[in-house]
C-alpha cells in the first residue's frame, strides 16, 4: 500500500486499528472482513486511512495477499495485549447489566439452527422483546473472549476449558442414502459397492471423517464437501451414502437410514459464554432459556 502524506490533527480510529489487527490475526485481507463483517473494500480503507495518519507503510502488496513490511511488525508488537483489555473491560461493564434487554450476538452451526434451534430462539425473542439476537451461522469459529460473540452453541466433545460450558444434549450420527439412489443400485448390493459423500481433509480430525478412512475405499468416493450442511445435500440429491447427523437427516423423507446411530460417532451440544458474562442478565436468561427447552423437548437426547 503507498502511503499518503501525514495527517497530525486526525487522532487514531479503533475502528482502523482493530482492522489492522484483524488482517494480522486472521493472515489476510478476505479472512478479516469475515471476522469484521465488513467487506473488502472497507477493510482495505481503513488501512489506508491508518497509514495515512500514522505516515507509514503497514503493508506491502505481494502477489500473493499483503505482507506486514517492519514498520507493521512493530506496531502489532505495541499493540499487543491492548484489545484483550479493552474486550476485559466491556465484559466487565456488561456484567453489571440487571435488565434482560439490549443485544446478545449467538454464533452456532447452521444446520444446527435450522433444524432445531430457531424455533427455540423465536420463542426466546417472543417472551423477551426487549433483547436482539445476532444469529451468525457458518463453519467458522468466532472467539468468544474476544468477544467476537456473547455466546457459542457448538458440537464438540471436547469444549474450550476457559469458557463456561453447559451441555445441553448429543448428536447421533448414522449411515443414510438417498430412496432414488438405493433404488438405482442393482439387487443385492452392499455397502462396499455404494458411492459415497465425503468430509475433506480440512475436516479430517472429525470422528465421521476418521471412520470414513477406517470403511471406506477412497476410489468409492464420488464427492468431498467441507462441512456437515453440504454432506447432507450431497446424499439427499443421490450422490451416494454418508454418515450424516441423525437430527437433520431424519428430517429429510427422501433420505434413508441404513443403519442404527453409532455411540462411538455421538457429539456432546454445548452451550458457551465468556466467565465475565455468565451473570448479564440477558446473557443468563437466553443460556437457561435454550437448556431448559430442550431438557424439556428431548430433542437433543
Amino acid at each position: 500500500m503507498s502511503t499518503p502524506p501525514p495527517d497530525s490533527r486526525r487522532p487514531l480510529s479503533w475502528d482502523e486499528v482493530h482492522a489492522f489487527l484483524a488482517v494480522v490475526q486472521a493472515g489476510s485481507i478476505a479472512a478479516s472482513t469475515r471476522r469484521l463483517g465488513v467487506n473488502h473494500s472497507t477493510v482495505l480503507r481503513r488501512i489506508g486511512n491508518l497509514e495515512h495518519t500514522l505516515s507509514t507503510r503497514l503493508f506491502d502488496r505481494l502477489p500473493g495477499g499483503y505482507a506486514l513490511t517492519a514498520a507493521g511488525h512493530e506496531f502489532a508488537e505495541r499493540l499487543s495485549g491492548i484489545p484483550e483489555q479493552i474486550e476485559e473491560a466491556h465484559r466487565h461493564l456488561s456484567s453489571r447489566d440487571v435488565e434482560i434487554r439490549g443485544t446478545i450476538r449467538v454464533a452456532a452451526p447452521e444446520l444446527l439452527v435450522k433444524t432445531v434451534l430457531m424455533p427455540i430462539f423465536a420463542r426466546f425473542s417472543l417472551r423477551y422483546p426487549a433483547v436482539q439476537l445476532q444469529l451468525v451461522m457458518g463453519t467458522q469459529r468466532l472467539n468468544l473472549t474476544r468477544r467476537e460473540a456473547d455466546v457459542a452453541v457448538r458440537v464438540s466433545n471436547s469444549p474450550p476449558e476457559n469458557l463456561v460450558a453447559r451441555r445441553v444434549g448429543r448428536v447421533q450420527s448414522a449411515l443414510y442414502a438417498s430412496r432414488d439412489y438405493l433404488a438405482s443400485l442393482p439387487q443385492g448390493a452392499g455397502l462396499a459397492d455404494y458411492r459415497w459423500v465425503a468430509l475433506d481433509d480440512s475436516l479430517a480430525h472429525l470422528n465421521q471423517a476418521q471412520w470414513m478412512e477406517r470403511n471406506v475405499d477412497p476410489a468409492r468416493v464420488a464427492i468431498q464437501v467441507d462441512g456437515v450442511d453440504g454432506m447432507v445435500e450431497a446424499v439427499a440429491c443421490g450422490a451416494g451414502a454418508g454418515l450424516l447427523l441423525c437430527p437433520v437427516a431424519d428430517l429429510r423423507p427422501e433420505l434413508v437410514r441404513l443403519s442404527p446411530p453409532d455411540p462411538a460417532m455421538d457429539w456432546s451440544i454445548w452451550i458457551l459464554t465468556h466467565p465475565d458474562l455468565r451473570q448479564v442478565a440477558r446473557i443468563r436468561a437466553f443460556t437457561e432459556f435454550v437448556f431448559d427447552t430442550l431438557e424439556a423437548e428431548g430433542t437433543l437426547k
